[in-house]
């Protein structure tokens, strides 16, 4: 593990994609290469990317990309796809979306699953950009998958988080309010040659402005942009307000590291221990055969779900809740 970690700061790719590829497996023994990685990480900018599926947030992200190799920036790309129903694996769509940068040495892109998991961000994508970090990149670009407002898992693990619509979304733009305004930092309407544009902008900035007192006292105001990725229009713009932001970031916490801040970490531990703990209790219970018992249980209807649930948390906590 030790010879790992010290490929993986020297910048080694391979190691880097076998590490990866064994986080997102779930093998146990990344913790102590994750472990030695730690105090090398928090230098990397990282930029979420979400929005619902066809708002063109691959397309963004490849442009994105070119702009920040320009400047002589070197960058991650994370995307968590879709997971497999044959393999459990990714579907590499979005990494066939930035094919043309594979060969810069500059750019590693690496898709990941989302195994299920609701929320857009997995603890294994959080690693994932530990190791991206620890491994020298100036930017990670984090590109989830699009699963509505539960997606706010990814304003965790971001310094910026950018959110991607379209024009003609009609009642989804009224669903933002439930949840992503309140993680969105700059608002993206891509395709902005669509019809509709303007209103998009405006029901856009009509919310932003009802929660006018949470930007008072120069808090961050989330601007609204507009961007036509495919022709590369706006995307300059849009790189220009993420560097604003940036500053704004290093203006109000110092250099202080971002996901270091006291409330990233403990939110970031709190989801670290519920994994473990549900990877421990639940593997034990299934490599014992007691939870497929269980299961066979209620399939029969000699237990209901909820004693069942009781049965097993009870030992595992050793008293009654």
């Amino acid at each position: 593990m030790k010879e790992i970690a010290e490929k993986v700061v020297a910048g080694d790719v391979r190691t880097v994609a076998r590490l990866i590829r064994d986080i997102d497996d779930g093998m146990p023994h990344v913790r102590d290469a994750l472990k030695r990685l730690f105090p090398h990480t928090g230098r990397a900018y990282v930029i979420g990317i979400t929005g619902a599926p066809g708002v063109g947030k691959s397309t963004l992200v490849d442009q994105m990309i070119s702009h920040l190799r320009k400047n002589g920036k070197t960058v991650g790309v994370l995307a968590v796809d879709p997971t497999s129903p044959f393999s459990g694996g990714a579907i590499l769509g979005d990494r066939v979306r930035m094919q043309r940068h594979s060969m810069d040495e500059g750019v590693f892109i690496r898709s990941l699953a989302t195994r299920g998991h609701f929320g857009g961000l997995t603890q294994s994508t959080r690693s994932a950009i530990d190791v991206l970090d620890a491994m020298g990149k100036d930017y990670i670009l984090v590109e989830t998958v699009g699963v509505g407002q539960d997606e706010v898992d990814v304003v965790r693990s971001a310094h910026t988080t950018l959110i991607i619509v379209i024009p003609g979304m009609g009642d989804d733009i009224q669903a933002i309010k439930a949840g992503i305004l309140e993680v969105g930092d700059i608002f993206v309407i891509n395709k902005a040659d669509r019809d509709g544009t303007d209103k998009t902008m405006s029901d856009l900035r009509l919310m932003i402005d009802m929660d006018q007192k949470k930007y008072k006292d120069g808090k961050w105001k989330p601007p609204i942009l507009k961007t036509q990725a495919v022709f590369d229009q706006g995307v300059k713009e849009l790189m220009d307000t993420i560097e604003e932001h940036r500053l704004y970031n290093f203006k109000t916490h110092g250099d202080l590291p971002f996901r270091k801040r006291k409330d990233r970490v403990g939110q970031e531990l709190a989801e670290m221990v519920k994994a473990r703990l549900i990877e421990e209790v639940i593997g034990g219970l299934v490599e014992s055969g007691a939870f497929d018992m269980v299961v066979e249980e209620i399939v029969s209807g000699k237990l209901d779900p909820y004693t069942a649930c009781e049965r097993i948390v009870i030992p595992v906590l050793g008293k009654r809740p």
